[in-house]
C-alpha cells in the first residue's frame, strides 16, 4: 500500500507530505482545487514524461517521493532490485523518488539508488492501476486481461505447464538449428571444434595452475638477483668481520660480565640468548634458500612457454583458466553431437514431434478452460454494471485462437463493452467516454478484486454522469474493493465521499502574494461540512443529509483505524 506521498514544488504545491491510510481514501474539493496534482505526482513517479511548465513559479526544481509498504506484494519486487542493482527494501519499505530542473536535468531513485524512467514505469505497473482519463490502466492491455481471465477462473497451473512446454520446444528447435547446415560450414565447424577441443585438452590446464606459474616464473626470472641478495644477507648475518653474530658474541659477553657484577640483570643476558638464536635461524634458513635458487635458463624458458600458453588460450577461450577449461568442454560436447548429427536431428525430431502433441492437447484443454470461465465472468461484470447504471449494457470477451503457440496459450481475447441497447460491443480499449471506461473498470475490479495483485487502485471521474442510487453504488463498489486493496478515489459524489475510510479536501488559499493548495485529513464534523457543501451547500437539509450518508457507513468505518495525518512542511 502507499503509505506517504510527498509532493515539493510542484503546480501550486510548495511542499506536503501526505500520510494515506489502508482500505478507501476520498480526496475532494472544489473545481479547480488542485485534486489532480495527487494523480500528477503519482503519474510522475510511475515513470510518465515530466513537465516542466508545471514546477512551481520561482523554484528551481520539483520533487515528487512515494513510500509503498510491500510486505504483501505478490511481484518479485526483491529479486528485480536485485537484478537491477538496486538498493533492497528496508523493512518492507519501497522509496520511490523523482526530480526534474527546469534546466532539464531529470533523476530518479529507488531506494536511493539512481534508475531509469523505464525501471521505474515496470515497478510501477506492479504497485499501482489508474482508473479514469489516464494512461496506466493495465486492464486495457489484451494480454493482461487473459491474464486476469486466467486468475478468475484459476487456471494458472495449466498456463504454467502450457508455458513451460512453450520454452522446452524452443530451446530443442535451438538446438535443431544448430545441427541444419549445408556440409562445407558442417565441415568447417567439425574442423574449428576439433581444434579447440584438442588444442584446450592438450594444455592439460588445471583451473588453480596459472598463479603458481606466474609465480615460479617471477623467481626464475630474477634467479640471479635473488641468489645475490641472499649470499648479501648471509655475509651481513656471520661471515663478514662485523657481521651480526661476531657483534652479538661481543655484546653478550659484556652482559655476562653485567650479570656477574649486577644478579638483577640476568633477564637482559636471557634476552641475548634468545636474539642470538633467532639470528642463527636466520641463518641457517637464508642458507637453506639460496641453496633452492637455481639459474637455469631451462627451466626459465620452459615457464616462459607455458605462461605464454596460458596468456594464449585465454585470449581465445575465455578470461580465466577456469572459462579456458569449461569452453573446452563445451567444445567437446558439441563436437560429439555433430558428429553423431544424424542420430541427434532424429532424437530431437521425436522431441519435438511429442512435445506438439502436448503443446496441442494442453492448448485445447486450456481453451476449452477459458471458454467456460468466460460466461461466469461475463455475467459478473454485468451484474457490477447494472448496479452502476448501466442497464442494459452489455459485457463480454471475445476469444480468438492463434496459428501459433505462445507462452500464455493458443489464445487471444478482447474484452468487448457496449453501454447503450442496439449498439454493437466494441473492444474497451476504444470506448471514448471516460465516465463510462472509469465505471467498466470500477465493475470489473470489483468482480476481480481478489485474483488482482496490483495493490493500489486510483479512480479518477467515476462520479461522471452518475446521480442517485448509481452514485450509492459506486460507493459501495469502492468498499468492496478497498476490502482487497488500498483505493484512492477523486469524487464529486457525495455518497461516494461518504462511504471512504479517510476523506482529504483540497483547498486552495493565498498566503502573501502565493496562491498555495493545500489538502487536510477531515474529522466527523468537519465531513458533514463537506458532504454537505457536495450536496448543494450548508442548509439544515443539506447537513442532515450528510449526517445520513456518514452514519450510513458509521459501522463499517468504526471498525477499522481512523489514524491517518497530514504533515505539512514549513
Amino acid at each position: 500500500m502507499l503509505t506517504t506521498l510527498r509532493i515539493k514544488n510542484l503546480a501550486l504545491v510548495a511542499d506536503l507530505a501526505l500520510e494515506l491510510r489502508p482500505g478507501f481514501n476520498a480526496i475532494t474539493g472544489e473545481t479547480g482545487a488542485g485534486k489532480s496534482i495527487i494523480i500528477g505526482a503519482l503519474n510522475l513517479l510511475l515513470g510518465e514524461r515530466a513537465d516542466r511548465t508545471l514546477i512551481r513559479a520561482g523554484a528551481d526544481a520539483c520533487t515528487v517521493e512515494a513510500i509503498f509498504d510491500i510486505a504483501t506484494l505478490r511481484a518479485p519486487i526483491k529479486s528485480f532490485l536485485d537484478e537491477n542493482g538496486l538498493e533492497p527494501c528496508e523493512e518492507n519499505q519501497l522509496v520511490l523518488k523523482r526530480t526534474f530542473t527546469a534546466a532539464g536535468a531529470n533523476r530518479q531513485f529507488v531506494n536511493g539508488s539512481p534508475t531509469t524512467l523505464q525501471t521505474l514505469a515496470a515497478i510501477g505497473d506492479w504497485l499501482v492501476d489508474m482508473h479514469g482519463p489516464h494512461d496506466h490502466q493495465s486492464l486495457l492491455q489484451p494480454a493482461r486481461q487473459l491474464a486476469i481471465l486466467d486468475a478468475f477462473g484459476a487456471l494458472e497451473k495449466p498456463r504454467g505447464q502450457f508455458a513451460d512446454l512453450v520454452r522446452t520446444r524452443a530451446a530443442l528447435e535451438m538446438e535443431k538449428a544448430s545441427l541444419i547446415i549445408d556440409e562445407k560450414t558442417y565441415a568447417q565447424q567439425l574442423d574449428l571444434l576439433r581444434h579447440q577441443a584438442s588444442e584446450i585438452s592438450a594444455a592439460r590446464f588445471q583451473p588453480d595452475e596459472e598463479t603458481q606459474v606466474e609465480q615460479d616464473h617471477q623467481r626464475a626470472s630474477n634467479a640471479a638477483h635473488l641468489l645475490e641478495l641472499s649470499h648479501s644477507a648471509l655475509g651481513s648475518l656471520g661471515e663478514e668481520e662485523q657481521s651480526l653474530l661476531t657483534q652479538a658474541g661481543a655484546l653478550g659477553r659484556t652482559l655476562q660480565e653485567l650479570q656477574r657484577v649486577d644478579a638483577a640483570a640476568a633477564p637482559l643476558a636471557e634476552l641475548h640468548s634468545q636474539s642470538v638464536a633467532l639470528l642463527r635461524e636466520l641463518q641457517s634458513e637464508l642458507s637453506r634458500y639460496a641453496d633452492r635458487v637455481e639459474i637455469d635458463p631451462s627451466r626459465f624458458a620452459e615457464l616462459e612457454e607455458r605462461l605464454n600458453l596460458i596468456h594464449s588460450l585465454k585470449r581465445k577461450y575465455g578470461g580465466t583458466l577456469a572459462e579456458v577449461i569449461a569452453f573446452g568442454d563445451e567444445a567437446k560436447r558439441k563436437l560429439q553431437s555433430l558428429e553423431s548429427r544424424d542420430a541427434e536431428l532424429a532424437r530431437l525430431n521425436a522431441e519435438i514431434v511429442r512435445l506438439d502433441a502436448d503443446l496441442l492437447k494442453t492448448g485445447k484443454d486450456l481453451t476449452a478452460a477459458r471458454r467456460k470461465v468466460i460466461p461466469k465472468l461475463t455475467k459478473a461484470a454485468c451484474a457490477q454494471l447494472a448496479a452502476l447504471g448501466f442497464k442494459q449494457s452489455q459485457f463480454d470477451v471475445a476469444l480468438v485462437q492463434n496459428g501459433t503457440a505462445t507462452a500464455s496459450g493458443f489464445d487471444q481475447i478482447e474484452f468487448l463493452f457496449a453501454p447503450n441497447p442496439g449498439e454493437p460491443a466494441r473492444p474497451l480499449r476504444a470506448i471514448a467516454s471516460s465516465g463510462e471506461m472509469a465505471r467498466v473498470m470500477l465493475a470489473l475490479k470489483t468482480v476481480l478484486a481478489a485474483q488482482d495483485e496490483v495493490p493500489v487502485l486510483i479512480f479518477d471521474e467515476v462520479d461522471a454522469n452518475v446521480g442517485g442510487e448509481t452514485a450509492h453504488a459506486v460507493g459501495e463498489k469502492m468498499c468492496q474493493i478497498a476490502a482487497q486493496r488500498q483505493v484512492l478515489c477523486i469524487t464529486h459524489l457525495a455518497p461516494v465521499a461518504a462511504a471512504a475510510d479517510a476523506h482529504y479536501v483540497v483547498s486552495k488559499e493565498v498566503k502573501g502574494d502565493r496562491t498555495l493548495t493545500d489538502i487536510q485529513l477531515l474529522e466527523k464534523k468537519q465531513r458533514v461540512t463537506e458532504l454537505a457543501r457536495m450536496l448543494g451547500g450548508q442548509s439544515d437539509a443539506a447537513r442532515k443529509h450528510a449526517e445520513e450518508l456518514l452514519n450510513h457507513y458509521c459501522s463499517r468505518l468504526e471498525n477499522r483505524d481512523t489514524k491517518s495525518r497530514i504533515t505539512r512542511v514549513a
